[in-house]
């Protein structure tokens, strides 16, 4: 192999490793959005059964105060 093939090989390898770093970080910003994003949607999820369970527990009690 001659010195141009090697410094030509070198070079697709090199650049080979930093489109591999970018789409690696692209990934991780994907995943990372998709986690907050369900982690915030769980937690309005949990608060609205929170709320929805006080009400219906309040409106229970104050039916069964109005019949006895």
């Amino acid at each position: 192999m001659n010195n141009l093939m090697k410094i030509l090989l070198c070079s697709v390898a090199v650049s080979m490793l930093a489109s591999c770093a970018s789409i690696k970080e692209t990934g991780r910003t994907i995943g990372h959005t998709t986690r907050d994003v369900t982690k915030k949607i769980g937690h309005a999820s949990r608060d609205t059964v929170k709320a929805i369970g006080k009400e219906t527990k309040e409106v229970v009690k104050d039916i069964k105060d109005d019949e006895g």
